[in-house]
């Protein structure tokens, strides 16, 4: 099945305003940064996102952010965007932060049909009792606190209840791709980008080289085609798009 579309734009165009969406990428590394701009063309809004972090101020994701078409974040790093934090606390964007590996879990949890698994991180914190401010008043009064969860005693060990993770749709990129849809992630980008794209009822791939079914050795792929419904070949510029955090050089 030739699951290629012509654009970008044709791609998200059934993203509709209020749709789930988990996002691929590790900081700036791997981000679906084509797809994310196409959508904001588009002009969807009321998002709800799942994703590692939030882009920075201006890229990625924060693109989506300082337009206000995001509503709701589920992420565990909210750094290196200013915008973010301004909405978190004035109370115009709801955040659920996730432990890193638990958030990992989540998605792969969701995306194999497990609904709920028990893990030993943030017991005795407030990530197993709650009250966590999920978001604030505009008085910075806290608005919607996060709830206890359920804790279970395996052997001598408490762990807490978390639950899978699924979304509308997923956005990820990819460093290889063919028609069918399997993928090849580089390095940094392989963290989250697979996670994401299995817990997307419809995933939609940008791929930085798309090449023919065959041409990609079973043993390279990283994320089979069955979790991917379209794919986006990304011209040199747009997959030369690869912005640094942080840049650090010699003086």
């Amino acid at each position: 099945m030739d699951k290629s579309v012509p654009s970008a734009a044709q791609a998200v165009a059934s993203i509709r305003s209020g749709s789930s969406l988990a996002v691929g990428g590790f900081g700036l590394c791997g981000i679906p940064t084509t797809l994310i701009n196409a959508l904001h063309e588009q002009g969807t809004s009321e998002l709800r996102v799942v994703s590692n972090n939030c882009g920075t101020d201006g890229h990625g994701l924060g693109v989506l952010l300082s337009a206000g078409r995001i509503t709701r974040v589920t992420g565990s790093y909210v750094g290196e965007n200013k915008e973010f934090a301004r909405q978190y606390l004035a109370g115009e964007l709801e955040v659920e932060l996730v432990p890193q590996g638990t958030l990992a879990e989540r998605l792969r949890a969701g995306g194999c049909g497990i609904p709920a698994f028990y893990t030993p991180a943030g017991v005795g914190t407030q990530v197993a009792e709650g009250g966590i401010p999920w978001l604030y008043d505009a008085d910075g009064s806290v608005a919607v606190a996060s709830p206890p969860k359920p804790t279970g005693l395996f052997g001598d060990r408490t762990c807490v209840l978390e639950y899978g993770i699924t979304c509308d749709f997923a956005l990820v990129r990819a460093a290889r791709g063919d028609r069918h849809g399997n993928l090849v992630f580089d390095k940094s980008a392989r963290n989250f980008n697979p996670l994401a794209a299995m817990a997307g009822r419809i995933t939609i791939a940008e791929v930085e080289k798309l090449v023919e079914p065959g041409e990609l050795a079973p043993d390279d792929i990283h994320l089979p085609g069955v979790f991917v419904q379209r794919v986006v070949a990304l011209t040199g510029e747009q997959a030369a798009d690869k912005r640094i955090e942080k840049r650090t050089v010699r003086s």
